[in-house]
């Protein structure tokens, strides 16, 4: 499966609102500008559709007829769309569709019904994408294919207003079929030989230009259970209205010809679209598969870590704490623990405020982290209070560790909202015994050596008192 265009996956769009707000002078004329130039462009190619007769003009393919609508509007909304956004494609759609009708003598009502077939199709792409982490370059073969059934689905929903524009003009049913088909399958070829090549070229540029921009912009994040419904049954919904749709136009074909054309038609493509959705129904649920599992990494992490400092939490660390200790026993392999606190942290919040003290046990944190063994299993405790176990490591290793870890933070400066400040901690040490009864017994001579540490004047080291001589 390729890549996701983002880490966290995002459909983006240009927000017209934030454009007008946040955007500088140039940037809202040539955008809005171009905007309008590309409506303007839409509707002209739109009646010059109709004036040129671009509608249902039959092709020989294989043997067999088949039938195509150029319709110009189609590629440049399409872009719009899929570059800028759901409304910069639909309202140039709909003002050409509208504006041909009427240029072409339908009546109102029907016009302004006729123009919401392109945006429904618009809007079919834009669900897939919301829906989905696929790429927009459409250089990986999953992202090509993804386009070519968006395309081809999008293409069924935009042709429903050939039924409107048959019944408008009085055609009998022999004559729809070529409209319909011309529709649909017009906008399919256009969609991924002209407009796919477009896009790939275009989009590496967008997409810099996006990055580049982000107070323009409208993130959607994916919504994996109610997108992924609605992308499903978009594309369950056209592949039924594109066979209802195509037996019952082929059914009133009083030549045989035709109707076995048609028929051949109707075959070829329905192979695809179980090819198609064969491949789409296996692209879902590695997305759905990926989604889980990351929802659940992401439940976990939550469940053992502190949200501040990143660390692992009391619960997480009284559970490793144990387990490091029923290891020793098991085992007779050595065990240290060191538990340290920041000295005079109420000064730091008096002084600085409370967010510099959330400051101070982040950068703790952090200096913790990088002295640690990927073995070390550290965690904040309590307040400003941190513990970190060190498994096969005897009580000198631990002091040693210890002092590395307390010139380090000596040494480390705390940045937070203009201001500048130092930090010290005191630190308690102590190994497994054997004649500790249990983890808490560890713990507690740990604790022991920490509350001396502070007593004997902070910023420094103290060892489990009974543990000194082993030291030596």
């Amino acid at each position: 499966m390729s890549k996701p265009e983002a880490l966290t996956p995002q459909y983006r769009e240009l927000s017209p609102s934030r454009l007008w707000r946040n955007g500088s002078l140039g940037q809202k004329a040539g955008l809005f500008g171009g905007w309008l130039a590309l409506l303007a462009l839409c509707v002209w190619l739109g009646i010059g559709s109709v004036v040129w007769g671009w509608s249902g003009i039959p092709f020989e393919f294989g043997g067999v007829a088949v039938y195509l609508t150029v319709y110009p509007p189609l590629l440049i909304c399409l872009l719009l769309t899929l570059t800028l956004g759901w409304w910069w494609g639909a309202i140039p759609a709909y003002c050409a569709t509208v504006s041909l009708a009427l240029y072409a003598g339908m009546p109102l009502s029907w016009a302004l019904l006729f123009g919401l077939a392109n945006p429904l199709g618009f809007a079919v792409m834009v669900i897939g994408y919301r829906a989905t982490a696929m790429r927009r370059d459409l250089r990986g073969l999953t992202d090509l294919l993804f386009y070519v059934q968006q395309s081809f689905v999008a293409a069924v929903f935009g042709s429903s207003g050939a039924l409107i524009w048959s019944y408008t003009n009085g055609y009998d049913r022999t004559a729809v079929l070529p409209v319909w088909q011309g529709w649909w399958l017009g906008a399919f070829v256009q969609s991924v030989v002209l407009v796919g090549p477009v896009m790939a070229a275009l989009w590496p540029r967008i997409r810099r230009w996006q990055d580049a921009h982000p107070q323009l912009l409208r993130e959607t994040r994916i919504r994996s259970r109610k997108t992924l419904l609605g992308l499903l049954a978009s594309v369950t919904l056209g592949v039924l209205t594109y066979g209802y749709a195509t037996t019952g136009l082929a059914d009133a074909q009083v030549n045989l010809d035709a109707l076995r054309q048609t028929m051949w038609i109707f075959y070829w493509v329905f192979v695809v679209i179980v090819l198609f959705i064969a491949f789409f129904g296996y692209q879902l649920f590695l997305h759905w598969q990926q989604t889980q599992d990351a929802l659940l990494a992401e439940v976990q992490k939550l469940a053992i870590t502190d949200g501040l400092t990143g660390l692992l939490n009391r619960r997480e660390a009284d559970r490793r704490l144990a387990a490091e200790w029923q290891r020793t026993q098991r085992s007779g392999h050595s065990a240290s623990m060191v538990m340290l606190d920041i000295d005079h942290f109420k000064q730091i919040n008096d002084k600085y405020g409370h967010p510099a003290g959330d400051a101070a046990l982040r950068r703790l944190a952090g200096v913790i982290m990088s002295v640690a063994r990927t073995v070390d299993s550290a965690a904040r405790y309590g307040g400003e209070e941190f513990l970190i176990v060190l498994p096969n490591t005897s009580l000198r290793g631990a002091h040693a560790f210890a002092e590395r870890l307390r010139e380090e933070v000596e040494a480390s400066v705390v940045k937070h909202d203009g201001h500048s400040f130092q930090m010290r901690v005191s630190l308690g040490v102590a190994a497994v015994r054997d004649d500790d009864a249990s983890c808490e017994r560890w713990l507690s001579r740990t604790d022991q050596a920490l509350y001396r540490a502070k007593q004997g004047g902070r910023n420094r080291t103290e060892l489990d008192v009974p543990a000194v001589e082993n030291l030596a």
